[in-house]
């Protein structure tokens, strides 16, 4: 599916099915990119790729569960021409298995994934982080992120992307789907897919006269590195909490790490990320603003 948003308009449904890498040959499997995004954007989503990396893994290993996916974007993907997943396997055991997914597109390495996926146990010992105590989806602010089959609602921010909205380096959203995937695989996919979404936002908010309503105009933005880890067993229904903590910004880079806990105080999953932040140079200009990082 390669086709423009006026052709066809984005949802939950088409993103599972662009999860859904397919089979190209052993060890590769090929996956769409999708259609344009808000205002024409050509560059596909750094956490779109790391889901169907993620999805290639999971078909890769179907005897095992995906425990963690580190992911570095190294050029970006763009609207339009396939997405070849290759999956180079390090080990492969009847406990633990290790692969790198590599991701390309004309021919171009464009992101390289570290998959480690085992056979869970049963706990030996067990504890995890609580879920922050914040406030209730109902008494959360709705986020101008559209996407039918997903509310998304931020806690204490009401709009996000502004350069006003400025508070401590962090950031609470509550996410719903609908449907949840039953699939193991692509849950993950899911639950990954949106790691990328708010990190960057998170630190610009501890900073008056900067929002990422400026990324791609005035200021350089993207996800450069993002990793997660998968807490057994990942599976849930009804509201689940993205909590993220910007550590860190300086010499241009910026530190996120957060979690994904259920309503009920499970945890799903943690993750990491580094996103660039850098004034647009002279040279970027001449890039049209909807390929543009």
């Amino acid at each position: 599916m390669t086709t423009t948003s006026d052709e066809t308009a984005w949802s939950l449904d088409v993103l599972l099915d662009l999860f859904d890498v397919q089979p190209a040959g052993p060890d590769r499997f090929t996956g769409a990119t999708g259609i344009e995004g808000e205002e024409g954007r050509v560059v596909v989503e750094g956490t779109q790729v790391l889901a169907q990396a993620i999805v290639a893994a999971a078909k890769r290993f179907p005897d095992k569960s995906i425990r963690s996916a580190q992911a570095v974007f190294a050029r970006a993907v763009t609207v339009g021409p396939v997405v070849e997943f290759d999956v180079d396997v390090v080990h492969e055991g009847r406990s633990v298995a290790t692969a790198v997914v590599a991701a390309s597109q004309n021919g171009r390495r464009c992101v390289t994934v570290t998959v480690l996926a085992d056979v869970p146990t049963e706990d030996l010992i067990t504890h995890h982080l609580p879920r922050p105590m914040v406030a209730a989806p109902d008494e959360a602010f709705a986020a101008r992120m559209p996407l039918p089959g997903r509310d998304v609602r931020l806690v204490d921010v009401h709009e996000v992307n502004s350069p006003d909205e400025v508070g401590p380096p962090e950031l609470y959203a509550w996410v719903k789907y609908d449907p949840v995937p039953q699939r193991d695989d692509l849950a993950k996919a899911l639950l990954a897919h949106f790691t990328g979404h708010l990190g960057i936002s998170t630190t610009m908010r501890a900073h008056a006269g900067i929002g990422t309503s400026q990324a791609h105009l005035t200021v350089s933005t993207a996800p450069m590195t993002i990793g997660i880890s998968f807490h057994e067993p990942v599976r849930w229904s009804g509201w689940i909490l993205y909590s993220h903590e910007s550590t860190q910004v300086g010499a241009g880079m910026s530190y996120v790490r957060g979690t994904v806990h259920t309503d009920d105080g499970a945890l799903l999953a943690s993750f990491v990320q580094d996103g660039l932040i850098r004034p647009l140079r002279t040279s970027d200009a001449a890039v049209a603003a909807r390929a543009r990082l």
